[in-house]
This record gives structure tokens, C-alpha cells and sequence, in this order.
């Protein structure tokens, strides 16, 4: 296995990213508990800084360069999140900022990049998309890959040192899984602080990359046909397979209209707004709860809340669950 993101690592981007981003809350949701019939713990990745925890990989990617590589600038690829986290940590870091985003990708995510003073550049899909991106890193910006880093990565293992270090007793753990990154840290950093809790993965329907690569031993391309943008990377890096295969216990898929409901759940019994890549947690975590049977006590990273009442209504509308 490829050596990306030990405890050190994640310690020493902890240290370095303390002060520029926020250490969000852990906290016992009774709602939830009730909702799942088991202790439920959620770390508030959605109160971070940008609303999502792409925050911590990106200012730690940011704080890492040099004076030429902050000079030229940097360069990224988001369905949405890495987008605006790179966007505003690169304006408060003082260091230019290009985010190339499909055009399926939320309005709001778009604006509040531009906002923030990135250079906004828009193909059709997150395929052209990559390939975009590829050619401007070749043109000598810094790639800021929002998956494919081990600085990157280690950065969003701090989420996981936080939830070892501030909830109580957990069996298991949900992450969201887009490219990778998020569950690849936080399974290292909770391997090393917690070893006996189980990390298992969700990604929705149409946004497979990461079971699609477990299935074939390897990352391949995938196609991708998911509302969820913020999890539709087109495959995963060999990095985040690596981790994700040796760490985690399984990767689950669940339907779009099952990541919807997890948000209207989640807003309603435990009071956050969350956007669909968070809700997915919750279909997820009634699976887990299933096989694991009893003592099961959950932790669930709450990835982002990035989404509006419009996006959300409409969703919800489509989907008949309104």
C-alpha cells in the first residue's frame, strides 16, 4: 500500500492549518439517536469555514507552497465545495486562485468562488473538466487536486484527529465518498487514535467512483449521472484507493432520493442543514446499524451544507417526498 497520510502527516497539517480554519464541533445528536434507534455522535464539518471540510485540505495544500508556487498561482477541479474552499483560502492566503467547475455544478457554489476572486472557468462535465485542469497545471499554476494529494489528504485527516480526540466511545463511522480524500484521512487518523472502530464509506447512485474501483481492483473511470455534483468524481486516485481498500470496511451506495430524505431527516430531528453529500449518511447508517447489530454507537462526519432551500425544495419535489 502506497504510504499517504500517516498520523504524522496529519498531525503536522493539523498544526499548520490551526488558526485558519475552524475546529467544528462533535457533538451527541439525541434527534438522531432517536431516528436510529442507536447513539448517534456527528462531527459538524458544515459549520467549517466555506461550509464544507475542503476547508482543511486546501489551506493546508495553500500554507505548503513555496514563494515561485504561490507566485504563479494555483488551480483546481470541483464539483462544487473544493471550488469555493480553495476560492476563499487562497484570497485570505493572498495567492491566485483559478477553480475550473462543470456547468452542472450548484449557481451558488459558482458565485461565491467568483466572489471570492477566483478565476472562474466552466466546461460541460467534470471530464472535460479534469482535462482542463490538467492543461492549465501544465501552463505552471499549482494543481490543488482536490483528491489526489497527500498534503490534501492529510488535511482532511484532521477531521478524523478531532472526532478521536473529542467524541465518546464510537463502533463505527460514515463518511461520505467522493474522490476519496475525506475518508482516506479520516481512516488513517482514526487507525491510529481509535483502531478498533469501523470506517465505512457512502457515495449515492451515479457517483460510484470509489466502489466501482473496489469491484475492479483499481481506480477506473466511471460514468456519472448523480444530482449529488459534490461526489461526482469521474474515478478515484490511486492514493485514495490504496487507503480507502486497506481501512475501510465497505464502500455503500444509496439512491438520490435516499440522500434528499437524509437531508430533510437530518434538518428536522437533528436542527442542521445539510446538503445532499452529507445526507447520504443517513441511508447508510440505518445499513450499518443493520449488520452490526447491537452496541452499535455511530460517529457521522456531516461533510457540508452547501446547498439552498430552492435546490433542496426542488429535489425534494422531483422526487415525490414533499
Amino acid at each position: 500500500m502506497t504510504a499517504i497520510s500517516d498520523i504524522p502527516d496529519i498531525e503536522t497539517a493539523a498544526r499548520r492549518i490551526a488558526g485558519h480554519v475552524v475546529r467544528t464541533p462533535t457533538v451527541p445528536s439525541p434527534g438522531l439517536g432517536a431516528l436510529l434507534g442507536v447513539p448517534v455522535t456527528a462531527k459538524l464539518e458544515l459549520l467549517q469555514r466555506t461550509g464544507s471540510f475542503k476547508a482543511r485540505g486546501a489551506t493546508a495544500k495553500l500554507l505548503s507552497l513555496s514563494g515561485a508556487e504561490r507566485a504563479a498561482g494555483v488551480v483546481a477541479v470541483s464539483g462544487g465545495n473544493h471550488g469555493i474552499a480553495l476560492a476563499v483560502m487562497a484570497a485570505a492566503l493572498d495567492v491566485k486562485a483559478t477553480v475550473v467547475m462543470p456547468r452542472t455544478a450548484p449557481a451558488r457554489s459558482i458565485a461565491l468562488a467568483e466572489d471570492a476572486g477566483a478565476s472562474v472557468r466552466l466546461t460541460d462535465g467534470m471530464d472535460s473538466a479534469f482535462r482542463l485542469v490538467n492543461r492549465l497545471r501544465d501552463e505552471g499554476l499549482t494543481l490543488v487536486h482536490p483528491f489526489d494529494d497527500p498534503v490534501v489528504i492529510a488535511g482532511q485527516g484532521t477531521v478524523g484527529l478531532e472526532l478521536a480526540e473529542d467524541a465518546g466511545e464510537l463502533t463505527d463511522v460514515v463518511v461520505s465518498v467522493g474522490g476519496g480524500g475525506l475518508i482516506a484521512g479520516v481512516a488513517a487518523a482514526l487507525r491510529a487514535r481509535r483502531p478498533g472502530v469501523r470506517v465505512w464509506g457512502v457515495e449515492t447512485e451515479g457517483a460510484e467512483a470509489m466502489s466501482g474501483a473496489l469491484k475492479a481492483g483499481g481506480p477506473v473511470p466511471v460514468p456519472l449521472s448523480s444530482l449529488v455534483t459534490t461526489l461526482s468524481a469521474p474515478s478515484v486516485s490511486q492514493l485514495t484507493y490504496d487507503r480507502v481498500s486497506a481501512l475501510v470496511e465497505e464502500v455503500l451506495v444509496v439512491s438520490d432520493r435516499d440522500a434528499v430524505r437524509g437531508c430533510l431527516d437530518l434538518a428536522e430531528h437533528a436542527k442542521v442543514w445539510a446538503e445532499p453529500a452529507a445526507g447520504c449518511l443517513l441511508p447508510a447508517a440505518r445499513r450499518v446499524v443493520e449488520r452490526v447489530g447491537d452496541g452499535v454507537r455511530l460517529g457521522l462526519v456531516v461533510c457540508g451544507g452547501n446547498t439552498t432551500p430552492q435546490e433542496l425544495a426542488g429535489w425534494a419535489d422531483r422526487f415525490g417526498i414533499l
